[in-house]
């Protein structure tokens, strides 16, 4: 009989994006199995946009039902097993009283000792592991197996998406414009709060470094964030191609980042989604545990990142906001490494 897998990842895009491993992992080891995401609302396209899992099931839309209810949707699921790759001590407790046979967390939670019957050993905290690695030793008790982690390439391979919705027209034809040699390159500045940032001055200079090159530069971000770099934008307007700030919604931004040459981020959710789509993605880091790309660098096959060669920037721990080390990342050595990009063809 197939199984039926659940993996709550109830947190950020990025985080979303290095555990589609799991799913993809789970399909090369149970043939046929049904791989379901448990997640927030707002990364529901991540998870339609991966071909390794099979439906996405609603954090949001079960907490709004009542505790029996809650129960009962769980059931109907039909899952045998949950991953908690990330802890959550509500559906902990739900997956227990919903029956789920098996119910994987990591030891270092008190209340996986009450409701998982499968413990793992495994602190995130102080591993030389990249996240994508460490969540993939949750399935450790599957396979009765006490392995090596998998090799970051093999589990690279694992990072995967496709856009589930067509591009509008007209923003296909704003991409086809560039002429032989340029590259679209999208620039995301801000992190909400779930990255260092490398700046606003930085941003634009590298803009204008990128439109003198004869790149076509494109911005993106929340309509939130879209005011609150309003003067920034209208400063740069003359080295910008357009302006996509609060313009797509998660599907149509992976359609359009599919149909872009690359991303220039901090190490957000947008920077992991160029990553796993197949496109050029540049992760600025700064060196300081655990923000370091041996952690959070984005996987794909054109993913790369640049991060201030110092050991550890301990100075920046009690001052983030004015991290100094990824600010000595200069705008010239971005743009000599995007210089380095080949173009991309659409969705490849």
């Amino acid at each position: 009989m197939s199984r039926t897998f659940l993996i709550s990842r109830t947190d950020a895009i990025g985080d979303v994006v290095l555990t589609l491993p799991v799913a993809g992992r789970l399909k090369q080891l149970f043939p046929g199995c049904q791989v379901l995401l448990l997640g927030r609302n707002y990364t529901r396209a991540v998870a339609e946009a991966c071909p390794w899992v099979d439906d996405f099931v609603s954090f949001d839309e079960l907490q709004q039902l009542p505790p029996n209810q809650q129960i009962a949707a769980l059931r109907a699921l039909g899952a045998d097993t949950i991953l908690h790759v990330f802890p959550n001590k509500d559906l902990a407790r739900l997956a227990l009283l919903a029956g789920i046979k098996v119910r994987i967390g990591t030891r270092n939670r008190w209340f996986h000792w009450l409701s998982c019957n499968r413990l793992v050993k495994l602190s995130r905290r102080h591993s030389p592991l990249h996240e994508s690695q460490l969540n993939l030793a949750l399935l450790a008790p599957l396979t009765d197996s006490a392995a090596a982690p998998l090799p970051l390439p093999e589990v690279a391979a694992l990072v995967k998406l496709t856009p589930a919705v067509p591009l509008r027209p007209e923003l296909q034809a704003l991409l086809a414009a560039r002429q032989p040699g340029q590259l679209n390159v999208v620039l995301h500045p801000r992190s909400r709060g779930s990255a260092r940032e490398w700046g606003l001055p930085h941003f634009g200079q590298l803009a204008r470094l990128l439109h003198k090159a004869g790149h076509r530069v494109f911005v993106t971000g929340t309509a939130a964030e879209g005011e609150e770099l309003r003067d920034w934008l209208t400063e740069h307007q003359p080295y910008l191609t357009a302006d996509l700030t609060g313009q797509l919604d998660l599907p149509e931004f992976l359609a359009f980042l599919a149909a872009a040459d690359g991303l220039v981020a901090g190490s957000t959710g947008p920077l992991h989604l160029a990553a796993a789509l197949g496109r050029h993605a540049l992760g600025l880091y700064p060196p300081i545990r655990p923000m370091h790309p041996g952690r959070w660098a984005p996987l794909g096959p054109h993913a790369e990142y640049l991060v201030f060669d110092r050991p550890d920037c301990q100075d920046c721990r009690a001052q983030p906001a004015a991290c100094t080390c990824i600010k000595a990342l200069e705008p010239a050595l971005v743009l000599a490494r995007v210089q380095q990009w080949q173009p991309l063809a659409s969705g490849g």
